[in-house]
């Protein structure tokens, strides 16, 4: 069996009162399907909300990728607080030789430094739809992924044991 490792980040923001955290829509290539006649054609999915994170470079440690992968993926620039949780889950790729695979992502709770979000390069246009800031109590019943809503509470239950990051 394949395994693949990823690390990605929660990135939270204090604005006007409330905490936000930032989230992508990622593009995701969906078979387009021709309806049969005489039925009504079906409403599109609808929109993958989902953390920033990507693969682990040669090299790199899961800390630094999720750093790099919020700053590809959002166009903002954030600092590291604390790990969150090692996500562990098993899917089938849907391209090349549909292997089986285990992947390990591991999320780390980071804070907003500068950058405007949705500033992203060209290059990652192709890998990102929209990026935005979501209120943080929002989130768990907005992101698509159960393990990321896992993720997000686990972020919140870190800010009520660490307020001072409120001032941060």
């Amino acid at each position: 069996m394949e395994r693949e490792f990823s690390a990605g980040g929660v990135v939270l923001r204090k604005m006007r009162g409330r905490w936000f955290v930032a989230v992508i829509e990622p593009h995701m290539e969906r078979p387009k399907k021709t309806p049969k006649p005489g039925t009504a054609a079906r409403k599109p999915p609808p929109a993958i909300v989902a953390l920033p994170k990507g693969a682990i470079d040669k090299g790199e440690k899961p800390e630094q990728t999720a750093l790099r992968e919020v700053t590809e993926e959002t166009g903002v620039r954030a600092e590291p607080v604390a790990k969150l949780a090692d996500i562990k889950y098993f899917y089938v790729r849907n391209w090349g030789d549909h292997a089986r695979v285990f992947k390990i992502v591991s999320f780390y709770l980071l804070l907003y430094r500068s950058g405007r979000l949705g500033n992203i390069s060209r290059e990652m246009r192709i890998e990102v739809h929209k990026a935005y800031w979501l209120a943080l109590d929002d989130a768990a019943e907005v992101l698509s992924y159960s393990g990321e809503r896992d993720v997000i509470q686990r972020a919140q239950q870190y800010l009520k044991a660490h307020p001072e990051l409120a001032r941060r």
